[in-house]
C-alpha cells in the first residue's frame, strides 16, 4: 500500500486523488468527492471494499472535514493545491459519515492493512474523528 505515514493523504492513492482533483475543471470537482464518497457508501456490508476506494473516500471526507468548524485544514503537500468550493451541502457530509463508517467497518482492506501492521486502532481513531467532525459531533462516533 504505497503508504508513509498515517495522514489522510499519505499514500500514492490519496495524493493521486488530490492530482485529479488539481487537473479537473473546477465545476467537476465536488462531483469527484461525491463519487468517492458514494462508491465506499454504497459498498454492501458483506463486500469487500479495496483499499484504494477507502483511502479515496477518506481523502474526499478529509478535505469535506477541513470546512466544519473544528475541522483540520488540509496543509500537506500531497492535498489539492487548487482552491476547492465550499462543499459541505447536508446531504455531502451524510455521505461522507456513512463512508467513514463503511471504510473502518469489517470487510475493508484498508482497516485489514491497517490492523496487519499493528496500528489499525490508531488510525481508525483520525477516521472516527473525521467522521465527528462532518456529523457535527463533539467526540468521536464509533
Amino acid at each position: 500500500m504505497g503508504t508513509w505515514g498515517m495522514g489522510h493523504f499519505d499514500s500514492d492513492t490519496a495524493a493521486d486523488f488530490s492530482g485529479s482533483l488539481d487537473d479537473a475543471p473546477p465545476g467537476k470537482r465536488e462531483e469527484m468527492i461525491r463519487e468517492a464518497l458514494a462508491f465506499a457508501a454504497r459498498t454492501g456490508p458483506e463486500e469487500y471494499l479495496d483499499a484504494d476506494d477507502g483511502v479515496v473516500a477518506v481523502a474526499a471526507a478529509a478535505l469535506l472535514a477541513a470546512q466544519r468548524p473544528g475541522g483540520t485544514p488540509v496543509d500537506t503537500v500531497y492535498g489539492p493545491d487548487e482552491p476547492l468550493p465550499p462543499l459541505l451541502t447536508p446531504d455531502l457530509c451524510e455521505l461522507a459519515v456513512r463512508a467513514l463508517g463503511r471504510v473502518i467497518a469489517e470487510e475493508s482492506e484498508l482497516l485489514d492493512l491497517w490492523d496487519d501492521a499493528g496500528e489499525g486502532e490508531q488510525w481508525s481513531a483520525g477516521v472516527r474523528e473525521l467522521r465527528a467532525i462532518l456529523a457535527g459531533a463533539d467526540a468521536a462516533a464509533p
